[in-house]
């Protein structure tokens, strides 16, 4: 997971029983593929731009609730209500932006190794991380989660969704204010340990 780069394929592969197997998220099979008025190559290209922010946002998701589990230090409290509540955030985002992809004709994330194949954000294993640091990492990803919602934004716009661009200005809106609220305790690093 750690590492990729910023990719948008709309296929991941997987392991099934030492078989490699094709993850598609669009088109998607007759049964799942809602009726729309927007093109097959409009729905495609919007697919292709959200599904990586899904999977980043599980990744971001993950990396939120490890810190918020594995947090010591004298700002315990706090920073420990405030991931939780940035892992919420974040969590409730996966969901709308999934069965927004549903609503349009695509499909979205199916397992972890789908999420692996499409996220950009990098896992964190660190056996320990000290609070400011963990701010940190987390402001960076934060900074990198929004500049990517920018962008699906405009696919979103290029493509006539104005739907899903409204839901990305949304989650954007609150991944700004996260990226506010880390901002502001790194400001004030020395007080983070």
């Amino acid at each position: 997971m750690a590492g990729t780069s910023m990719k948008t394929p709309t296929h991941a592969e997987h392991t099934t029983n030492g078989h490699r197997k094709q993850v598609s998220s669009y088109p998607a099979p007759k049964q799942l593929a809602t009726p729309t008025d927007l093109t097959e190559k409009e729905v495609g290209a919007i697919v292709q731009a959200v599904n990586p922010l899904i999977a980043d946002t599980f990744a971001l998701y993950v990396k939120t609730k490890n810190f918020h589990w594995h947090l010591s230090g004298s700002h315990f409290r706090d920073y420990h209500l405030l991931l939780d509540e940035h892992a919420e955030g974040l969590f409730a985002s996966i969901d709308t932006l999934a069965e927004r992809m549903r609503r349009i004709g695509g499909t979205t994330i199916r397992s972890l190794s789908h999420i692996e194949q499409l996220q950009t954000i990098q896992d964190d294993n660190d056996d320990y991380v000290p609070a400011g640091e963990m701010m940190q990492r987390l402001l960076r990803d934060n900074a990198h989660m929004a500049e990517a919602q920018r962008a699906a934004i405009e696919v979103c716009d290029k493509n006539r969704d104005t739907v899903t661009s409204n839901l990305l200005q949304e989650i954007l809106d609150e991944t700004e204010r996260r990226k506010w609220f880390l901002y502001e305790i790194v400001q004030g690093m020395d007080n983070t340990n």
